[in-house]
């Protein structure tokens, strides 16, 4: 490992498969010191030749591989200017036919495995007063979807979280972006995704429905991944980056419309919403 003391430090979970991969793939092409993690080692070993990376273990899940895996990179590179918390799961099933297992299970990696990495870097980014977080989430932590109820929680958890945290670090110097991708050609719809084996006839037409469709199209997405990292990375770089990336025309389309269903709901509920305070003497 060649080290150049100039160039920025991506540090990215999830690297064997998907966004992860083509985005170390990218910032190593770049010329950027690179901490290419996944959970076994060898899946991506063959990064570490396309530039400086580091590549090391990391399950997201445990925390004292979380804290070793930030020490060894700061200890390779000094600091890590750019966090993606890319590692995650999904999980197909109606709310009534989940189980709570594999619920906790996909909430511990999408959720509180990215928590976990912001607490464990935060200290030398607040020490530096420089740092940029990127939170990765999905559509479906915008909007709802049948047979998605859980792993929309999930997402919507990490946009409350990112929302607030922005709020919290930015006046620190350290930025926080969340990445809200449609359907793109990963291995999220297919291996990367389990499905509920309770199965309820009564949502056949809707979450059976929607998890049989996703299965199908799984690798024939209209999303690029690698125009997608190719999108965050100028986002990250850019003068004013957004607190929301939203990547692929269904996820811009999905949002303009949640947003237009909320602002009619409210409109039509305003009378009653306003009414819920005390009166104004």
């Amino acid at each position: 490992m060649t080290t150049n003391n100039e160039s920025p430090v991506w540090f990215i979970t999830g690297c064997s498969t998907g966004f992860g991969r083509e985005l170390a793939s990218h910032v190593l092409k770049l010329g950027y010191r690179t901490v290419v993690t996944a959970r076994h080692p060898d899946d991506v070993k063959d990064l570490a030749e396309l530039g400086d990376a580091l590549v090391l273990k990391l399950d997201v899940t445990d925390h004292v591989q979380a804290e070793a895996a930030i020490k060894a990179a700061e200890d390779a590179f000094g600091h890590i200017d750019v966090l993606v918390n890319n590692a995650g799961i999904g999980y197909f099933g109606a709310v009534e036919e989940s189980e709570e297992d594999e619920v906790r299970k996909m909430f511990d990696v999408n959720f509180f495995g990215l928590c976990r990495m912001i607490h464990v870097a935060l200290p030398t980014m607040r020490k530096r007063r420089k740092g940029f977080i990127v939170n990765l989430s999905s559509i479906a932590g915008l909007t709802g979807l049948p047979s998605l109820g859980y792993y929309n929680a999930t997402k919507f958890a990490v946009e409350g979280l990112s929302d607030a945290l922005s709020q919290e670090v930015e006046p620190l110097g350290i930025k926080v972006m969340v990445v809200e991708p449609s359907g793109f050609r990963t291995d999220w719809a297919g291996r990367s995704a389990n499905e509920s084996k309770h199965i309820i006839d009564d949502y056949a037409k809707t979450a059976g429905k929607w998890r049989k469709n996703i299965r199908a199209i799984s690798g024939k997405q209209s999303g690029d991944p690698i125009r997608a990292v190719h999108a965050i990375v100028q986002a990250v770089e850019s003068d004013n980056p957004p607190h929301h990336l939203l990547l692929g025309n269904d996820a811009f389309e999905g949002a303009k419309a949640k947003l237009a269903s909320l602002q009619k709901e409210f409109a039509t509920w305003e009378t009653v919403t306003r009414g819920a305070d005390f009166p104004k003497t």
